[in-house]
């Protein structure tokens, strides 16, 4: 009896164990799956450590990717190309968040249950963006030969609809890291961070209208500078007497230094925080950059800071996102690659907060940038000048909403927000927001 039951008791030791290792596998499995099906050793789906098998869309359709045994695919003109490069990715696999890295196992066609389809003889899968090809190109001839971004989300939907960093190479070619510009394999929206300039005064605005109670009646002279801590703070020209709003459209630095000065750093720090600009958005398996900021307690470096100088550094998904969140009452979708693939919801404003903002913006364009220069488009917006190098020209910013729309520009040196980016934002939103093509 006794050897009965050290018997059932090692079988029924074995049984757990076994148990075990099925949910040890299972687990690994679905973490890690996808990466098991597309190392570059399964030869039914790789050749020569290429991929062989799967497409790569826009959202209408078209196809800008497909891998063959001959090898990846590049379709359209070479200016096509260069135009989605930074989304496609590139045949020497240069840029890490290119679709050709980031979307490997969707390419492939991989599930859970069947692995991946080229085991069964079929062509992957297709992985359909949510960028309209169309789109790209406008955004990628506007900007010229300037370096730089754009960036249009519907923030309801979250759905990216351009998205375009320059300097970019053509994907096809297989020389081109040889002499490939600096920064062409980074995408720039994504991945990397810049000095805002006057766009992060919207985020001194939201912390101001609510911690510093009724700002209707601070008005502020402006002679073109003003002493904070026993330094200047300058602007580029006297404004004369503004009040909150018109501080706002004219950009006025001594204002809102004054201003982040009487918030204080410890709260400007929270409000970068809860805005999302300290923080990472996963777009489809892609980390976002983080931005940082440095509010110290010293006046003159934090009233820099407060109009987007001193050491701050926005990246600009995180920075569209809010604005989609102004105008959106408060609340904005995470954006998306993959058409009608949700990231997620973010709530970083006040209702009443996000109302008062959006109308402030609204006004920026009305009382400074002109709405004839916007025809047909209801838009808010804010410029910027970020310094970088000293004695170099600024870079260039335009960022706001129209329609169901955010956005964001930048032009790396290309001096004024307004009249070098906000052309280019006018460009692609005329496009996306009022349907031409």
């Amino acid at each position: 009896m006794k050897k009965l039951e050290g018997r059932a008791t090692i079988c029924l030791l074995l049984v757990l164990a076994m148990l075990a290792g099925l949910v040890f596998f299972v687990v690994r499995l679905e973490l890690h799956g996808d990466e098991w099906a597309v190392k570059s050793y399964n030869s039914h789906i790789f050749s020569n450590g290429q991929l062989i098998c799967g497409k790569l869309t826009d959202r209408d359709g078209r196809t800008l990717l497909q891998f063959t045994p001959n090898g990846p695919a590049y379709l359209g003109t070479e200016y096509e190309r260069r135009a989605v490069a930074t989304l496609t990715g590139d045949v020497n696999y240069g840029s890490p968040t290119g679709a050709n890295v980031v979307f490997r196992s969707r390419l492939a066609g991989y599930n859970r249950i069947t692995g991946t389809e080229g085991f069964f003889g079929r062509k992957g899968g297709t992985v359909v963006l949510s960028i309209d090809s169309d789109f790209n190109q406008t955004a990628y001839s506007a900007m010229g030969n300037r370096n730089g971004l754009v960036c249009v989300y519907n923030y309801k939907t979250g759905e990216i609809m351009t998205l375009v960093s320059t300097p970019t190479v053509d994907p096809s070619n297989k020389d081109a890291m040889q002499t490939a510009p600096e920064g062409a394999y980074i995408n720039k929206v994504t991945s990397a961070t810049f000095t805002p300039g006057s766009i992060f005064k919207v985020v001194t605005a939201a912390a101001a209208i609510e911690n510093l109670g009724d700002l209707s009646g601070r008005t502020f002279t402006c002679t073109g500078s003003v002493n904070i801590g026993g330094n200047n703070v300058t602007c580029p020209k006297a404004h004369g007497e503004v009040d909150f709003a018109g501080a706002l459209a004219s950009s006025c630095n001594c204002y809102f230094g004054q201003l982040a000065v009487d918030i204080g750093a410890e709260k400007m720090q929270e409000y970068a925080d809860r805005l999302g600009l300290t923080g990472s958005y996963d777009i489809n398996g892609i980390e976002t950059a983080k931005g940082s900021f440095n509010f110290a307690t010293d006046d003159v470096a934090l009233a820099w800071s407060g109009i987007g100088q001193g050491e701050d550094m926005v990246n600009p998904i995180s920075m569209m996102v809010f604005m989609g969140a102004i105008a959106n009452d408060g609340k904005a979708q995470i954006p998306t690659l993959i058409k009608g693939e949700e990231c997620g919801t973010v709530d970083l404003l006040d209702e009443a907060t996000a109302q008062r903002l959006k109308a402030l913006m609204i006004n920026n364009v009305e009382q400074n940038y002109g709405a004839e220069n916007f025809p047909n488009l209801t838009i808010g917006a804010k410029s910027g000048s970020a310094e970088t190098v000293q004695g170099a020209a600024t870079n260039a910013w335009f960022s706001g909403f129209a329609g169901d729309y955010a956005f964001i520009v930048m032009l790396e040196n290309a001096g004024a927000g307004a009249t070098a980016a906000g052309p280019v934002a006018n460009t692609v939103l005329q496009q996306i927001v009022n349907g031409g093509k």
